[in-house]
């Protein structure tokens, strides 16, 4: 049976340098393309208003700093 994780590995120690930069690059992207997209589900379906509404709280009752 193969490991398609264990391929990649293999497949990454095998690259150059400029490879390996070019890999991490496209890696970045794509990587915080997918993190935007659960947040913007998690968003979506209501798994964060909990948090937006705590924090609200936390602001109204003067428990936040100006950044």
């Amino acid at each position: 049976m193969s490991n398609p994780v264990k391929e990649l590995e293999n497949a990454v120690k095998q690259l150059s340098e400029d490879q390996l930069q070019s890999f991490r690059d496209w890696f970045d992207r794509f990587d915080a393309k997918k993190w935007d997209e659960k947040i913007e589900k998690d968003c979506a379906s209501g798994k964060l208003d909990s948090l937006i509404d705590r924090a609200i709280a936390e602001h109204k009752d003067g428990k936040t700093k100006q950044l």
